[in-house]
């Protein structure tokens, strides 16, 4: 997701802009082209390469002609070879912020921003990226209900008892969703940065000296939320996400699972991903990043894909 090193030419799909990219022995195959099925998939490998397979629809362009903006809704089904896959994966509207800034190569037309996102992000342990500092205590369906100060909405849905598989190819399997300070892991997250802001130079000066100090300056630039999803995404759910002006909501098998008033500032560009890669900002200053081994090959595949 954040690098580009030996990606193959361009390779033009089906979905409008959408075009493919991957490393090495990595592939994004075309499964049906009239439902917008895609498998991306990326081979077993140790941690000393990057590993990628990748859709977007900023290619080559400048963050400034990224071709989304609110209001608009993604919608699609996916599922994924593991609920453990080392990297990342997911889909969703960002604005491509890491650039060049994790030592993969990187996209040549995009220094390091700030992050604006709004989308559903697979982590692995070895990740961490939120610049939040105070966990939040979870909230109860009741309280959900209502308005929260912290100007989101958290929803925690465990009515559905049927776990079977319905005629779209979602399950019907309880739902469930953690607050907190949510750094990895399955999320429905969002991002709102500034181009810049003053507390940045404080940061950067600060940073040698004390990254906790930095990361705390960091967070009252960057504006973040998300909920860490119970959902077994080795399994066919649909997933869907609204991002307003001032505020965004997602959706998993129909049902609202997560509400934020942080809304992202466009243009942003859509991605769909999967790869090795980890970065980490902790909460005690400890920033790392680097590429995972993966045992396995893994995969994501999407279809059903809906943007309006």
């Amino acid at each position: 997701m954040g690098g580009y090193r030996n990606i193959y030419p361009w390779a033009q799909m089906a979905y409008t802009q959408l075009k493919s990219r991957h490393t090495l022995a990595a592939r994004v195959e075309e499964i049906s082209r009239d439902t917008a099925h895609y498998l991306l998939s990326i081979p077993a490998g140790k941690e000393d390469q990057y590993r990628l397979a990748q859709l977007d629809d900023y290619a080559q362009l400048s963050r400034r002609d990224f071709r989304l903006r609110s209001p608009i809704t993604l919608s699609l089904s996916a599922r994924t070879s593991s609920n453990s896959i080392p990297g990342t994966w997911g889909f969703g509207l960002w604005n491509d912020p890491f650039g060049m800034s994790l030592g993969f190569g990187g996209n040549p037309f995009h220094l390091p921003a700030l992050p604006n996102a709004v989308w559903f992000f697979g982590a692995s342990e070895e990740s961490f990226l939120s610049f939040r500092d105070n966990p939040r205590p979870e909230r109860s369906e009741a309280q959900s209900k209502g308005g929260l100060q912290n100007n989101s909405r958290f929803h925690n849905s465990n009515s559905a008892t049927n776990h079977a598989p319905t005629a779209s190819g979602t399950t019907n399997a309880p739902l469930s969703a953690q607050r907190g300070i949510m750094g990895n892991g399955f999320l429905a997250q969002t991002f709102r940065s500034p181009r810049f802001h003053p507390w940045l130079v404080l940061a950067g000066l600060t940073l040698p000296f004390s990254r906790r100090t930095a990361r705390r300056f960091m967070g009252k630039v960057i504006a973040d939320e998300g909920v860490r999803l119970d959902v077994d995404a080795s399994q066919w759910h649909r997933y869907r996400l609204d991002w307003r002006e001032t505020s965004a909501s997602f959706k998993v098998d129909h049902t609202l699972v997560f509400e934020s008033q942080v809304s992202p500032h466009p243009p942003l560009g859509l991605v769909i991903w999967i790869d090795n890669q980890f970065a980490a900002f902790t909460p005690e200053g400890k920033i790392r990043f680097g590429v995972l081994k993966n045992p396995e090959p893994a995969w994501l595949e999407v279809k059903d894909m809906e943007l309006e």
